[in-house]
C-alpha cells in the first residue's frame, strides 16, 4: 500500500502551487524555503509521481500535480470543515483566516476590527493582506474580503455590512481658481484627481442622480493614484475634483477644507463581506463576518471623526 500523504505536506503543495515559488510559499506559511522544499519532496515519493517542475526562474505544475492540486483543496477543505464541526463550540472559531480589503479601509476601519476580533477568539490566527486591485478570493487562498464597491461576482457569497457611497468634492482654493462645476458634464473640463479603484474603470465617474438615474462621465487630470489618502491630499491641497467615500472626507468637509459638489450625485460603494460559496458552513468565516457585521458601521464613524 502506498503512502497517505500527510495534510500538512498538501497544504504546503497547494500553497506552492498557487505562488509558483517556493520562496514566496515558505514566505507565506512562515517556514524556510528548504524545508517546503523537503516537504514536497516528501509529498512527491508519497504520491510516486513528479508534481512540479523547478527552473531556476520559477516553479510550474505538472499534469499529475494539476490532479493533486484540485484534490487537495478539497481534502484540506473538507479536513477543515471537519475540525469546525467537532469543535467544543462553533462560537469559538480556530485556526487561520486570511482575509484581504484595500488600502485604505483595510488600514482605517477592518485593522482594528481584525485586533478586536483576535482578542475575543484567541484560537484565531488572521492574516491581513491589503491590495489596489480586486482580489480573486478564492484563486488567491483567501477565506474573506472586506470590500468597497457593489460588484460582486455570481459565484461569490456577499453580505452587506455597511451603507457606504461616494461623493464629489474639492478644496475651496480649487474652486476659487477653476470655478464651481454646474453639471456632471462639466467635470471634463475641470483637473480631477483619479484614483485606480479596485471596483471600476480607471478615469470613467458613474454615478446616479437623485431620481435614480445612472450618468457617466469621463475624467481626466494631471495628478492620478492607485492610494486614496494620496489622492484625498491632493484634493486638500487644491489640486482638483475628488471623488471619494463619505466616510472617508466628512472630518474635512466638517472642516471646510473640502466642498461637496454636485450634491444630487452620489456612487454607491457599499461595504461587503465576499467569500467563496464552499465557505458558507465555516464557523471562522460566520464568526467573523457576524463580528465585522456588528462592529465595522461604528468604527467607519469613528474613522470619520478622526483628524486627517
Amino acid at each position: 500500500m502506498a503512502n497517505i500523504p500527510s495534510n500538512d505536506d498538501l497544504r504546503v503543495f497547494t500553497v506552492v502551487a498557487r505562488k509558483s515559488s517556493f520562496a514566496l510559499a515558505a514566505q507565506e506559511l512562515g517556514m524556510s524555503t528548504a524545508y517546503v522544499s523537503k516537504r514536497i519532496r516528501v509529498l512527491e515519493q508519497a504520491l510516486a509521481v513528479p508534481l512540479l517542475h523547478r527552473t531556476t526562474r520559477r516553479v510550474t505544475v505538472t499534469e499529475d500535480g494539476e490532479r493533486v492540486f484540485h484534490w487537495a483543496l478539497r481534502i484540506l477543505d473538507d479536513v477543515d470543515q471537519l475540525l469546525q464541526e467537532v469543535a467544543v463550540t462553533r462560537q469559538s472559531p480556530r485556526g487561520a483566516l486570511r482575509i484581504s480589503s484595500s488600502f485604505g479601509f483595510g488600514r482605517h476601519v477592518v485593522a482594528p476590527l481584525v485586533s478586536q476580533l483576535v482578542a475575543l477568539h484567541e484560537g484565531l490566527q488572521v492574516r491581513l493582506e491589503v491590495f489596489d486591485r480586486l482580489v480573486d478570493v478564492a484563486g488567491e487562498g483567501f477565506d474573506l474580503d472586506v470590500r468597497v464597491g457593489d460588484e460582486i461576482a455570481p459565484h461569490l457569497i456577499a453580505r452587506r455590512l455597511a451603507a457606504n457611497h461616494r461623493i464629489l468634492c474639492a478644496a475651496p482654493a480649487y474652486l476659487q481658481r477653476r470655478g464651481v462645476p454646474r453639471t456632471l458634464a462639466d467635470l471634463a473640463n475641470h483637473d480631477c484627481l483619479v484614483i485606480k479603484e479596485r471596483d471600476h474603470p480607471f478615469g470613467v465617474w458613474r454615478l446616479r442622480t437623485a431620481a435614480g438615474a445612472e450618468e457617466s462621465v469621463k475624467v481626466t487630470g494631471p495628478l492620478s493614484s492607485n492610494h486614496g489618502e494620496i489622492v484625498v491630499q491632493w484634493a486638500v491641497d487644491g489640486r482638483g475634483v475628488l471623488l471619494r467615500s463619505l466616510w472617508d472626507v466628512q472630518p474635512l468637509l466638517d472642516a471646510g477644507r473640502l466642498v461637496q459638489l454636485l450634491p444630487d450625485y452620489r456612487q454607491e460603494a457599499n461595504v461587503w463581506a465576499v467569500y467563496p460559496a464552499r465557505l458558507t458552513t465555516s464557523a471562522k468565516v460566520r464568526v467573523c463576518v457576524e463580528f465585522l457585521a456588528s462592529e465595522l458601521p461604528g468604527r467607519m464613524r469613528a474613522a470619520g471623526r478622526q483628524p486627517p
